[in-house]
Formats: C-alpha cells, structure tokens, sequence
C-alpha cells in the first residue's frame, strides 16, 4: 500500500461499505509514474464464502505502470437477525454497517411506557 498516492490515509466513511469500485476523490496519484487520468484498476480479486461470511479482496493498482495504490477488503455476514458490511482501505477508507433482516429494525423501534 502506498501513502504517497492518497490525500488522506484510510478516511472515515462511517456507513459506506463498498464492494467493488474506488473512492476516486482521495486519490492524489500514482507516485511512482506521476500520472492521475484513469490509472485506477482492479486486480487480484479474490472472493471466499466461509459460512455466513462473504470476504472480497482486491488491489486497486496503476493502469499505467502496475503500482499497488492499496489494498481493498470488504465484509458481509449474516448474525443474529442483522447483516454486518465492513470496508477497510487506504484509498476507500474504512467504513462498516449494520442492518436488519426484519422489515423494521427491531433497534429503531419506538418504546412505549
């Protein structure tokens, strides 16, 4: 992974779980070749089912001279009625989620007294 290609190092992206893609607004550029304009690619991706547990894996790499910018992981499982996403990137950042599988989030609802 490669500090010198991003503005910031693993933003905050509080909700924001990507599975594919790239956050292109905090790519800087390539520090190796200098070059910015369409240098982003996916390579290596690797996608494992371990039970209830989706894992994708990718780098994001320079179109122009094979550079890896960062290293992409992304999470899903299913646990206890909720989905659970999870991001981790230098150039995505990190961000993670949970959902419920209910129509309403037993979590959001209203208490009664």
């Amino acid at each position: 992974m490669c500090n010198g290609c991003v503005k910031e190092e693993f933003p905050d992206r509080d909700s924001m779980c990507l599975e594919e893609g790239a956050y292109f607004l905090n790519f800087k550029f390539c520090s190796q070749c200098h070059k910015k304009d369409d240098v982003l690619v996916i390579s290596n991706r690797i996608r494992e089912e371990i039970g209830d547990v989706e894992s994708i894996n990718y780098q994001h790499v320079c179109q122009n001279c094979d550079h890896i910018i960062a290293e992409h992981e992304y999470k899903f499982e299913v646990e206890a009625g909720f989905q659970h996403y999870e991001m981790n990137c230098m150039l995505c950042g990190f961000g993670d989620d949970s959902r419920s599988v209910l129509p309403r989030d037993p979590r959001q609802q209203p208490m009664f007294f």
